[in-house]
């Protein structure tokens, strides 16, 4: 059992970012046996969850021109076009139900702006607007976050930076993650979390 100042932050495990969902990341439902087994060692455990308005600025579906994993110039900076996915109350927004979920002390639903997305559970891709979850954390004495979940090379890696960030220690478990890998973006997350001094464990 790890002390109280230590959470489990379980990301982003959702149907449509398992097999057969619209946005499959790869091997995504194989991390949820390890995240279930895990969820008894912590006593605070967090839940995020993509849930988005289906006209949301980050769907390629949403742009006259837009091609899904295109890049286009956002006034928060660069945005990757989606997939339709995770959209508010969708069977592709629910957790996989395969995952417990009862646990879980808090849920943070993220994305629900239709102007902005957001990939971290801190904060908007606009790296100001906050979801609450570092209150949150805050409030429960929390100074150690372990991270799991979904995909490695965006959600995880955005909140695990986030947090650094914020002053919290942070170890992602990259094995109870998967990863998308667009064009090279799982080696430039891991730099980039490793640059902020998340730990990157098995």
């Amino acid at each position: 059992m790890h002390s109280d100042d230590t959470a489990f932050v379980i990301i982003d495990v959702q149907n449509d970012f398992c097999s057969g969902g619209a946005l499959a990341v790869p091997g995504g439902e194989e991390v949820i046996p390890r995240i279930n087994a895990l969820q008894a060692d912590f006593a605070v455990r967090v839940l995020t969850q993509d849930w988005h308005p289906v006209t949301h600025s980050s769907f390629a579906s949403n742009h006259d021109s837009g091609q899904p994993f295109s890049v286009i110039e956002m006034e928060y900076g660069p945005q990757v076009l989606w997939p339709v996915h995770c959209v508010q109350g969708s069977n592709g927004a629910r957790f996989h139900p395969d995952l417990e979920t009862d646990p879980a002390d808090v849920i943070i639903r993220k994305g629900f702006r239709p102007a902005i997305d957001s990939y971290s559970a801190f904060f908007e891709n606009d790296h100001a607007t906050p979801t609450g979850l570092e209150g949150y954390l805050n409030r429960r004495g929390v100074r150690n976050l372990v991270m799991a979940g979904l995909a490695t090379d965006f959600c995880v890696r955005f909140s695990a930076v986030d947090a650094a960030r914020l002053g919290f220690r942070v170890t992602v478990l990259e094995g109870a993650c998967r990863a998308i890998d667009l064009d090279g973006s799982l080696a430039e997350a891991r730099a980039d979390m490793r640059a902020h001094d998340v730990e990157i464990a098995p």
